[in-house]
């Protein structure tokens, strides 16, 4: 089996989670979906389930973390610097936030960091590896 990736969350309201991944690119897998969850998936390795809070409490007692902190920040690669753009769009105009942090221009790598409705951050990069500078 091909490894991958589930990264869970807890979510508030499980339609405008869906709705904003599914406005960033994500496709719902409506196998892994129900009432209480949803399986977002970004590629055949990455999946997001959003969980609604009674079903996160049900795989933990420990207390969901308020919207304005952050325990992970999940970097997820995009195709150009153009789709780092228009995803970054994309979360302003689904109720989430643009920009969380200051976007970051290396030439070789571009990021820009974006927060779901529920304050998960996420950082939509492009980095093209053959420009990368050498170590020397």
């Amino acid at each position: 089996m091909t490894k991958m990736i589930f990264v869970n969350l807890p979510v508030t309201d499980l339609a405008r989670a869906r709705a904003f991944y599914e406005a960033l690119g994500f496709i719902n897998n409506p196998q892994f979906s129900d009432d209480n969850s949803a399986c977002m998936v970004w590629s055949e390795a990455i999946h997001v389930m959003l969980l609604t809070h009674s079903k996160w409490s049900s795989f933990t007692s420990r207390p969901i973390p308020p919207a304005s902190m952050s325990e992970v920040m999940l970097a997820i690669s995009c195709d150009s610097r153009e789709a780092v753009d228009r995803m970054n769009e994309a979360a302003a105009g689904h109720g989430g936030t643009a920009d969380v942090n200051p976007q970051q221009d290396l030439g070789f790598l571009f990021n820009r960091s974006l927060a779901d409705p529920d304050g998960h951050v996420w950082e939509a990069m492009w980095m093209d590896p053959a420009a990368i500078p050498s170590a020397d």
